[in-house]
């Protein structure tokens, strides 16, 4: 059956209200995560105990240079989902797409990996490394509203709307509807959530914010993977509507 149209269903929806109304919706995540990271920052500057723990993660960071960053943005952003997929919401079964998924969210999450620590040596440089207020809202600034507006948010969303369409390029990617329909929503959610987020994760040493910043990434695509999934789930039962 069909659910018969609403009044408002026939009329487009502004690009930033579909941005705050998907921020809305991930505003208990966020906020979860934010706590989390809080929580994190909290426990390397005030307990020394802890500080060994941080210093190894860090010495594997090093010797591992941008490989680290590959590898672990590709887990937390790729295969991790992938997982809680099959397991979740496949009863443990891997079917043919998981593996398409992975060649894809792989390589995908990886370059966002390289370019992530690429951006926080830059950072580190022009501003420094240390945690002092305005150090940390430059490199805030730069990373939300120049990163992700310029790079991050158009890649993703329209590398992403490429894959779905079958790998079928379209010449809307390169028009402005594309980037004040699509793009600009999700840099509005992006903002809502993320701004706190990366606050926390530059308020640790240069070699601490990427594996921070993994860990955060895996949150946030646990609850989202899970979050996605049950809608779709869902949406795609049957409905007793008219």
């Amino acid at each position: 059956m069909v659910r018969r149209l609403m009044p408002d269903d026939t009329l487009p929806i502004h690009p930033l209200r579909a941005g705050w109304v998907a921020a809305r919706r991930s505003l208990v995540p966020g906020i979860c995560i934010q706590i989390v990271m809080l929580g994190i920052v909290l426990l390397y500057f005030g307990n020394e105990r802890a500080r060994p723990f941080f210093e190894q993660i860090g010495t594997w960071k090093t010797e591992s240079g941008y490989l680290f960053s590959f590898v672990s943005v590709a887990v937390a952003g790729g295969i991790f989902p992938e997982i809680l997929r099959v397991l979740f919401f496949q009863k443990g079964r891997v079917e043919r797409r998981n593996w398409s998924n992975l060649l894809f969210t792989i390589p995908f999450w990886g370059i966002q990996g390289l370019a992530v620590d690429l951006l926080y040596r830059s950072q580190a440089v022009w501003f420094g490394n240390n945690a002092h207020f305005w150090t940390i809202a430059k490199k805030v600034a730069v990373d939300q509203f120049l990163y992700n507006p310029l790079f991050a948010a158009p890649f993703g969303v329209t590398i992403y709307e490429w894959k779905n369409r079958g790998y079928q390029w379209s010449s809307e990617f390169l028009h402005w509807t594309w980037y004040r329909n699509r793009i600009l929503p999700a840099l509005v959610t992006t903002w809502a959530v993320w701004i706190p987020i990366v606050s926390i994760v530059y308020c640790l040493p240069s070699i601490l914010q990427i594996p921070i910043f993994t860990l955060a990434l895996t949150f946030w695509v646990t609850l989202f993977t899970l979050m996605s999934e049950m809608l779709v789930k869902k949406s795609s039962a049957p409905s007793s509507h008219v």
